[in-house]
């Protein structure tokens, strides 16, 4: 079509990218006037590239292959099309019109000098700043060739974009005409040929790239008849190199490279901050070229069973879609439509540039919203990408494995196949310890590498706890030892992340949780890689120049507020006292009235209960909290460290309290150190528990802990309907729900289930008459004659027979 008079003319006064090239082509001087190269016919317009691709597939990451269809094409048009000597470009035959010849002035200074960066074919070598001086009448792809070694720009290999589809970035390497041709000759051939096979380049522009490259931001862009051009520093080539791993696009979608990580866990949206899940999904796929990911959210519709309360509904997930495969590999789907009741769950699927499977995920897990069932699947996909990402030399046991956490499934033979020049480029990312989240071990925390804290500031007494969102400034500054030399790196006044969710690097959060609002502190960390710090600073001659083994980073940060979660703040704007202070004075009144000697707390957490059980006189010598994150009870501990103290003000001289001991496990697990103790409670923790496992929870506490007292109080769902017509959780809503018609939604997204009075009562009744206790109802925040009863329910089991001796067994707690 180009060949044609009046196409050319239109195309020539259009604002498409392939105009510029044919207008700096007419003025090129000697042989080459008027001379396209067909790298930039396949590389620059989207309908060849497609017709290529629906010839044959592999076009897709073979872009030789493109241009040798493009040559075919023109070889059949023997008298409107000639090739140059080389058959590596191509020219209209007949002269063109006097009024395409006319000189079109570009808008481009004359000598401008454009920074580039040259990629070294060899992985050893490392990438290098270039500078390229292009004029205002030269096609400037005749310049890159030169600087590649080559006569002209019908020699020059042009990618695709990098990095966003609007930008200019893209990679130059010599295209060679033997192995251009012959797309089918064999690999270490090619290589004979060619030269060295450039891994890095190959990485990023997705098909082969031999001997160097040059990486380089200009051309012609949409909707412009000038020249664009930006330099590209090392900045903009670690960047690039960050935005293909899931945890670099989430840093990248914050600007906080060395501060962000990857969350482990998808809790509300008001709460999640930078790109969602389901977008870095997308973003990874589209910067690996792979097709979109394919969602499907499936309805669970609930069924009631007679044995359990009506909210104990057993899940039977109908098929999303009947699945008929073609040739391809590609999921040919008829999707049922997804219903307005009960829960959902999600399954992902990724393909190969082929429509090859080589991931799906098949959550397990429902949710009350699809788009919550939607952003937990995406997130369980890149956890899992993560974890490839951090050590690429994992085994497909290990991956497997994983996958199993994850409800994962992937396909080696495909999978590996796509991300075959991840291992040599990425490394150095097996170093970063300190920057990763353990995804395969969300509650697991490890000792981190942070020294030289210094905090400041008085105390206000307001401290962060799970699932309040944090808000910081923070400045990140590279310090060499020795010398007075500081670069900064990276800062931002206000900085939020919510506590809990591994959203920051974990040192960050560790010394985030010493400190109190209005306090600031600062502390030292070993330098991470120095990739990561040239993604992070915007002068990288600087940073570079700094670089010593004696170097380090400052990070200096204070804390300017906490959000509580929802279900705090509704709590203490509509009761006073706050509701879970109510709680916690109700069950404090019953273990002093009980004259108990020993306590366990159930799902201690942060240690409320502990905390306040230590401003009384009580008659206990030994209490005892256990809960499943080690978050949580470092902060407890750090609460009772400082009650317990001798030096401590608080500390009661007539209470008799001898031992305090945290745990970490799971509450369904039974450890016989904690048999037979006078009283247990469980406050506001079974929610957080699938009904099935608040169940087993009930039958091994008082079947094999069998405390003489046991408390145990949740949400009553009845008095949602007050809660909810509050303004803050209108105001917390999720948008994509707001304008649908909805029944009551649980206080918190993390409970998964909440129950009625009635659900409630029968739960407990049904318990107690299983192991010979009574129980008792009672509550907290409201009446029990006044509908809709009490918001927080409470049930007092009480040991109606001594219990019987337990033989002992492995201990399950640390």
């Amino acid at each position: 079509m180009y060949a044609d008079t009046n196409t050319l003319g239109e195309l020539l006064s259009s604002l498409h990218p392939l105009s510029g090239h044919f207008r700096a082509a007419l003025r090129r001087e000697g042989r080459f006037n008027g001379y396209i190269p067909v790298s930039v016919i396949t590389g620059y317009d989207a309908k060849v590239c497609n017709l290529c691709k629906y010839i044959n597939p592999e076009g897709e990451s073979n872009s030789f292959l493109a241009m040798k269809f493009v040559l075919r094409a023109a070889a059949t048009l023997p008298g409107s099309v000639s090739t140059s000597e080389d058959q590596l470009s191509v020219r209209r035959q007949n002269p063109y019109p006097p009024e395409y010849l006319v000189n079109q002035q570009s808008g481009l200074p004359e000598g401008t000098s454009i920074g580039a960066l040259l990629i070294p074919s060899s992985i050893k070598n490392s990438v290098e700043p270039l500078s390229i001086s292009v004029s205002a009448n030269g096609y400037y792809l005749d310049v890159i060739a030169r600087e590649l070694g080559v006569t002209d720009a019908s020699q020059v290999m042009v990618s695709r974009t990098i990095g966003k589809v609007s930008s200019e970035v893209r990679l130059y390497c010599c295209a060679s005409k033997s192995y251009q041709l012959d797309s089918s000759s064999d690999p270490h051939a090619k290589e004979a040929v060619q030269g060295s096979l450039n891994e890095r380049a190959s990485y990023f522009a997705g098909h082969l790239i031999y001997g160097d490259a040059i990486l380089a931001s200009i051309g012609y862009t949409w909707r412009s008849t000038d020249l664009f051009y930006e330099d590209v520093s090392l900045h903009t080539y670690y960047r690039l190199l960050l935005s293909k791993i899931p945890s670099g696009i989430y840093k990248l979608s914050r600007e906080a490279v060395l501060a962000a990580e990857l969350p482990v866990a998808f809790t509300t949206r008001s709460n999640w901050r930078g790109s969602f899940p389901r977008e870095i999904l997308c973003t990874f796929c589209r910067q690996h070229r792979l097709p979109e990911p394919v969602f499907s959210a499936v309805s669970s519709p609930l069924q009631s069973s007679p044995e359990l309360p009506a909210s104990h509904k057993k899940v039977k997930v109908t098929e999303s879609c009947k699945e008929d495969r073609n040739g391809e590999g590609l999921a040919v789907s008829g999707r049922e439509p997804v219903g307005s009741g009960g829960t959902f769950r999600c399954e992902v699927k990724i393909f190969s540039k082929c429509q090859k499977l080589i991931i799906e995920c098949s959550l397990k897990k429902t949710f009350k919203k699809q788009s919550d069932a939607i952003q937990n699947a995406a997130l369980n996909v890149l956890s899992w990408l993560n974890s490839y990402f951090r050590k690429l030399d994992i085994s497909v046991e290990e991956l497997s494995s994983l996958g199993v956490e994850l409800d994962i499934q992937f396909y080696p033979q495909h999978f590996f196949k796509e991300f075959v020049w991840c291992q040599s480029v990425h490394n150095y990312w097996h170093s970063i310890g300190t920057y990763s989240n353990c995804m395969s071990q969300p509650n697991t925390m490890r000792e981190y590498s942070v020294c030289s804290i210094n905090i400041e500031g008085p105390s206000s007494g307001v401290s962060p706890s799970s699932g309040s969102l944090a808000s910081i400034s923070i400045s990140i500054s590279l310090v060499a030892e020795g010398e007075d030399m500081k670069e900064l790196l990276e800062s931002s006044e206000e900085f939020e992340f919510e506590i809990g969710t591994g959203a920051v690097i974990p040192n960050l959060e560790a010394v985030v949780a010493q400190i109190v609002v209005g306090q600031s502190a600062s502390f030292i960390m070993e330098l991470p890689p120095q990739e990561l710090v040239f993604a992070a600073c915007s002068d990288s001659a600087r940073a570079l120049s700094l670089f010593s083994p004696n170097c380090s980073l400052e990070y200096s940060i204070a804390l300017l507020r906490i959000t509580e979660p929802l279900e705090d703040r509704m709590e203490k704007a509509l009761f006073s006292p706050p509701l879970s202070k109510q709680r916690v004075d109700y069950a404090v009144q019953h273990i002093r009235e009980s004259c108990a000697t020993s306590l366990v707390d159930f799902g201690c957490g942060s240690g409320s209960l502990l905390d306040s059980l230590l401003d009384y006189s009580t008659s206990l010598e030994k209490i005892v909290g256990v809960d499943i994150s080690q978050k949580a009870l470092t902060r407890a501990a750090k609460i009772l460290h400082s009650k317990l103290s001798p030096n401590s003000d608080t500390l009661l001289s007539n209470n008799r309290l001898k031992s305090a001991l945290l745990y970490e496990g799971s509450i369904t697990n039974f450890d016989p150190r904690l048999s037979g103790f006078d009283i247990g409670t469980c406050l506001e923790v079974i929610e957080h528990m699938e009904e099935d496992q608040a169940c087993l929870f009930g039958d091994v506490v008082l079947s094999l802990f069998c405390p003489r007292i046991l408390i145990v109080s949740t949400p009553n769902f009845e008095y949602n309907v007050i809660l909810q017509k509050s303004t803050l959780q209108s105001q917390d809503d999720d948008p994509d729900e707001k304008d649908k018609k909805q029944s009551c939604k649980f206080r918190n997204d993390d409970h998964k289930f909440e129950w009625t009075r009635e659900q409630f009562a029968h739960w407990a009744s049904a318990l107690a008459t299983r192991h010979n206790y009574s129980v008792e109802y009672s509550g907290v925040g409201g009446a029990a004659g006044v509908e809709p009863g009490f918001a927080s329910q409470i049930a007092v089991f009480r040991r109606l027979f001594d219990s019987p001796n337990h033989i002992d067994s492995a201990h399950q707690y640390e």
